[in-house]
């Protein structure tokens, strides 16, 4: 049971990770953000992370993503993947990246296979093998070593003991893995975000080697990413029919911030973007979205508000709702009630959303 060290109301739904409770956040945004913030700072000093986005003067801007930091010599940026030596950035690149990966035979557990060509009828013939499940095929799962967001609730939180290790895989070592059998390629992590350099420069040679047959590029992402690299991701992932998945995790900017550290402005001009482009296909959809149903942060009113925003780009982008198991500094909650989970199910449908459905359902409790 955590403690709300603002109201002092104690609850099984209040987690000491970001030490505030959901009403606190609400009402006193700026003092919950404060406490906050300091276990953010706590988190990332961990794994020797640096414990906020840094704008030095005199430094080096990086405009990768929302954080845009300006790095002085001898640091990192917020991602831990870029170093200041010497007045010129250093380490990961369009040719060299941190990440590991693995065949994941399809259909599999992707937060798009309900809709996706991998996992279901959708875009066959055009970019799937089988009118249905591509069985006896594989999804080249890519996983980045580092993110652009300290989610304090973080799933894959493991990937921080990875970011500043010196090990860096080349392009062509990735693309080896591309084999007969793979008919798509998912970035994930960590996030893709802060090595879209790589990732979009080894899907370009994956596709030109490999044109003759079908490839799908796929993302999940926070979405975090300058616009030009967004771009670049839907050209790429709406050619080969693949998907990019968001993960939509709070609609108020406050609470956002409290779970990441970080703003979702980015995020959210971001989806609209991809999202009103993604018209142009609709058989598969180039966009989904997601949420984490986090106990006693994400509610009724979160859902209600990111729903009501996806409807006004398009009702028809397919949205899950996901079941939360306990992680990182969030490992004090519960899992997700089968009651939460139905109320803000029957929410986004009430919004207007025409293709809505529940995610790990195991997990409801």
């Amino acid at each position: 049971m955590g403690r709300c060290n603002l109201c002092n109301r104690s609850s099984t739904t209040i987690s000491g990770g970001p030490g505030v409770c959901l009403q606190c956040i609400r009402k006193r945004p700026d003092e919950a953000l404060e406490i906050a913030y300091e276990t953010h700072r706590k988190s990332r000093r961990r794994f020797g992370l640096p414990p906020e986005p840094p704008h030095a003067q005199d430094g080096i801007k990086c405009p990768v993503c929302v954080n845009e930091c300006s790095i002085p010599e001898g640091s990192y940026g917020y991602c831990g993947l870029k170093r200041n030596e010497k007045g010129r950035l250093v380490g990961v690149s369009s040719q060299v990246g941190k990440l590991s990966w693995y065949h994941d035979p399809l259909p599999t557990n992707c937060v798009a296979d309900w809709v996706c060509p991998g996992g279901s009828d959708a875009g066959y013939p055009q970019y799937s093998y089988t009118k249905g499940p591509e069985y006896g095929y594989k999804n080249l799962a890519v996983f980045f070593h580092a993110c652009t967001l300290n989610c304090l609730y973080c799933q894959n939180w493991h990937f921080r003991e990875e970011t500043l290790k010196p090990d860096t895989v080349k392009v062509e070592e990735l693309l080896s893995a591309v084999d007969a059998r793979t008919s798509c390629i998912c970035y994930f992590g960590g996030d893709p975000t802060p090595q879209l350099p790589f990732a979009l420069n080894a899907s370009r040679q994956a596709v030109k080697r490999h044109r003759e047959r079908i490839l799908r590029i796929c993302y999940e992402t926070n979405g975090t990413m300058n616009r030009a690299l967004l771009g670049e991701m839907i050209e790429l992932s709406g050619q080969t029919g693949g998907t990019i998945k968001f993960d939509l995790k709070a609609w108020d900017d406050t609470l956002h911030r409290v779970l990441t550290g970080v703003t979702n402005e980015r995020t959210i001009e971001n989806f609209a973007c991809a999202g009103a482009r993604g018209k142009k296909r609709t058989s598969p959809p180039l966009v989904v979205a997601s949420t984490l149903l986090v106990p006693g942060y994400i509610d009724e009113v979160e859902i209600r508000g990111i729903a009501k925003f996806i409807a006004s780009i398009d009702p028809e982008i397919p949205y899950s709702l996901l079941a939360y198991y306990p992680h990182f500094y969030m490992s004090d909650l519960s899992l997700t009630t089968r009651d939460l989970a139905r109320r803000c199910l029957e929410v986004a449908k009430a919004e207007g959303l025409q293709r809505v459905r529940l995610g790990n359902v195991h997990l409801l409790r």
